[in-house]
């Protein structure tokens, strides 16, 4: 009986010992599992950049790019302040004058390409921090021309510096969630006024006490600043992960992630090396060839439009070519010379001040911008606003009063301004990461020679006839309406490529 017991008892044990062996077996199986499926799972910087969504991050990181918007702005509207000081100073005839706006878009021109292939070789960072440094230091030696042709050459060096500046709306993009972008990027234009108001503050209270050179000086502060907040700004997640640089990708997508108070998609990232960047077979490809087109000439007619609304302002000021209705004894006397005789006529507060309020008219309009890129799309968004910019150049030709006058150039500055955001966003969005800084290179290249030739139409033939002047830009703006109905692709709510 005892034996009988005990042997019970021994096979009681190994059951409950072999049961112990299965459950152990099958936990170690299931963590196995569960190890295996975690490792299996993967995400990409897009889906990244989605799940971390908007937060602190891309307010600092809209405040500090944005910023640069104001270096650009202020470099550019530089030339439509000082154009009457050193014509005056170096008995500049038109065609000199027109030709200082000509040289910095050349310089643009040829280093936008070049930055571009940088940015997507080598990363945007670098490009961006080096057009910061470029285009202060030479803009401080600017400052010292001691001669018409010294200044020229310097102000193409920092047209060339400001190409570099440039390519941070593509760094800019490339960390922003989707349904963001229509919103965010649009309001970037609020920056581009303050480098606008700025320089001609900084025209209204420097110029008339300390000088042109002073000015320009000064005008260099924003710059030097930015060169030290932009540390704060890391390397598009985009670009590493298209270069093979995972781990440094995976860093700042965590660092972007901690500061928005949000975690990243579970798994690992992973993103195909893309070994041809950079490259212009890309953006010349079956599926990007027509869009490539199309959009050179919408950057060339958006930089045509907007340079010549500028410059055109300044010359029918300085000048008094505008038919005003009820002009005082100052606006009355029409500055025309058939030989071309240099004369000195600065700025009249006055000037300044219309000056001051077309330029604010840069961001009066950007609810009803972000409002038509969230409703139509950008191909149609482009196409209105082009249209209406043909209509009101047209306008500036009628005779109306000084105040008449003020708020057609508001609205004109407001309509070919929200057509250059646009386009800006609509580039940065239809092109891959693989060609992204080239394409907007190559882009912003071709919207310098529209740059180019703006001034010797709104400087130089304005004296001649403002109607023959202003004309050439109506029929651009209505010429390239109509093509963006042949672009091929919507880019509304897309997510940004890697490749094409």
């Amino acid at each position: 009986m005892m034996g009988d017991s005990m042997k019970l008892q021994l096979v009681s044990a190994i059951q409950l010992e072999e049961v112990t062996l299965q459950e152990q077996h099958s936990d170690k199986q299931q963590a196995s599992q569960s190890c295996t499926s975690a490792d299996d799972q993967t995400f990409s910087v897009e889906q990244a950049v989605e799940t971390i969504g908007f937060g602190r991050f891309h307010i600092l990181l809209f405040i500090i790019m944005g910023s640069t918007n104001v270096v650009e702005a202020m470099e550019i509207m530089l030339l439509a302040v000082i154009s009457p000081e050193i014509r005056c100073e170096w008995y500049l005839k038109d065609w000199q004058v027109a030709l200082v706006s000509t040289m910095v878009f050349l310089g643009f021109m040829v280093c936008g390409v070049f930055s571009g292939y940088i940015a997507d070789r080598y990363g945007r960072w670098k490009v961006v921090f080096g057009g910061f440094v470029w285009s202060a230091y030479f803009s401080l030696l600017t400052s010292f021309a001691p001669s018409y042709g010294w200044f020229i050459f310097l102000r193409s060096m920092v047209g060339c510096g400001v190409a570099g500046v440039s390519q941070g709306f593509v760094l800019k993009t490339e960390f922003i969630p989707a349904k963001y972008r229509a919103y965010l990027l649009p309001l970037a234009t609020i920056f581009w006024m303050l480098g606008s108001v700025l320089i001609i503050l900084l025209g209204m209270l420097v110029v008339p006490t300390l000088g042109w050179r002073w000015m320009i000086r000064l005008s260099v502060t924003p710059s030097v600043i930015l060169i030290f907040l932009f540390k704060l700004i890391p390397e598009s997640a985009r670009y590493n992960v298209s270069a093979g640089k995972v781990d440094e990708a995976v860093k700042t997508l965590q660092w972007i992630a901690s500061m928005n108070r949000a975690s990243l998609p579970p798994g690992r990232l992973v993103e195909p090396v893309l070994r041809q960047r950079g490259s212009w077979r890309i953006l010349l490809g079956s599926s990007l060839r027509r869009t490539s087109f199309l959009l050179w000439y919408s950057w060339f007619v958006a930089s045509f439009a907007y340079y010549g609304s500028v410059l055109s302002s300044s010359e029918l000021l300085e000048k008094n070519l505008l038919c005003v209705t009820n002009a005082d004894l100052e606006h009355q006397i029409k500055h025309k010379h058939e030989d071309g005789v240099c004369y000195c006529i600065p700025f009249e507060m006055k000037d300044y001040w219309t000056l001051l309020i077309s330029s604010l008219g840069e961001v009066a309009l950007v609810p009803l911008n972000i409002a038509m890129l969230n409703i139509f799309g950008r191909k149609m968004a482009m196409s209105v606003l082009q249209l209406l910019a043909a209509i009101f150049f047209m306008l500036v030709n009628i005779c109306s009063t000084m105040w008449g006058f003020t708020v057609l150039l508001f609205l004109l500055r407001s309509l070919v301004s929200m057509n250059f955001n646009v386009v800006y966003i609509y580039t940065a969005e239809v092109y891959p990461t693989a060609a992204r800084s080239l394409g907007m290179g190559f882009c912003t290249s071709f919207s310098r020679i529209g740059g180019m030739i703006a001034p010797f139409i709104a400087q130089v033939l304005m004296t001649q006839s403002v109607i023959v002047a202003l004309t050439p830009f109506a029929v651009a703006c209505l010429v390239c309406a109509l093509g963006n109905f042949l672009l091929p692709i919507e880019t509304k709510g897309r997510a940004l490529l890697q490749s094409s």
